[in-house]
């Protein structure tokens, strides 16, 4: 049986679960990225703006287009402070609904594990930037347990819960996103590994947040009282609260980078 599709359709509930840690992330992706001012943007399964935010915020960039394929999330981005010129649009990372070189960058960010057909994404956003532009992204690393929530997932398989996957888990391999970079034709592809930490005031606050992701919150909400205590009681011991009852947890992930080639110049 397949997998049930994991969506993200609460704008603020993913606030509060991915959008801060997808910001943690990413202000030591763009560091790595140092992307100049004045660039023309698309930021590809853009969420509720979280990262997109960052862009507008650290890159002053001359146009900013957002696209993702829940319409409630895409309402939330709207009503970000300093978004108010960036644009925003449904669609599918695999068929972006614009032409060929319309902008000088594209960014995946959080997302290439959740498109079904990784090598078509990377192919579609290299077709829509320029010549020369910027294509990148970064990903959890989700078979080498950098995913925030990893702890509490193995302890909910442990206790045999069957949690929902990305359909592209592998895609987030390091060496995995610099073959797809690489056989998209992108050139002086690089990578690395970006390590955050997230401080939860403590584990009360840790539980209600996990209890917003989309794929824990059903089977959460299934559990006998006694199975939620005995894994409250698992996560407590797992990560346990410093001196001041917070929480603290880390995440990995891998960031790639590539450019599309320049038309017309000798080798």
């Amino acid at each position: 049986m397949a997998d049930t599709p994991i969506r993200f359709d609460d704008g603020a509930g993913y606030e509060r679960y991915m959008g801060q840690w997808s910001q943690l992330a990413g202000e030591v992706f763009l560091d790595w990225l140092a992307p100049p001012s004045g660039l023309r943007w698309l930021d590809i399964g853009c969420g509720n703006g979280a990262f997109t935010s960052m862009l507008a915020e650290r890159t002053a960039p001359a146009a900013l287009q957002g696209i993702d394929p829940s319409a409630e999330q895409l309402a939330f981005a709207g009503t970000r402070a300093g978004l108010s010129g960036a644009r925003f649009c449904q669609g599918d990372a695999m068929a972006l609904p614009f032409p060929a070189a319309a902008f000088d960058a594209a960014v995946m960010p959080l997302v290439i594990f959740f498109v079904p057909e990784p090598a078509r994404g990377v192919a579609e956003m290299a077709r829509v930037v320029r010549p020369g532009g910027m294509v990148s992204a970064y990903a959890w690393d989700m078979p080498g347990g950098g995913f925030p929530y990893h702890a509490l997932q193995s302890e909910m398989r442990a206790m045999g819960s069957s949690l929902a996957k990305p359909p592209s888990p592998d895609a987030s391999r390091i060496e995995v996103l610099h073959a797809l970079w690489t056989a998209a034709a992108l050139e002086a592809v690089e990578t690395c590994a970006i390590t955050v930490e997230r401080s939860f005031a403590s584990f009360d606050d840790y539980w209600a947040t996990v209890q917003l992701g989309p794929s824990v919150a059903p089977l959460l909400s299934a559990m006998a009282a006694e199975e939620v205590a005995l894994l409250q009681a698992r996560m407590r011991a797992r990560l346990p609260a410093d001196a001041a009852g917070r929480i603290l947890c880390s995440a990995r992930a891998h960031a790639v980078r590539g450019r599309v080639p320049a038309v017309g110049v000798s080798p």
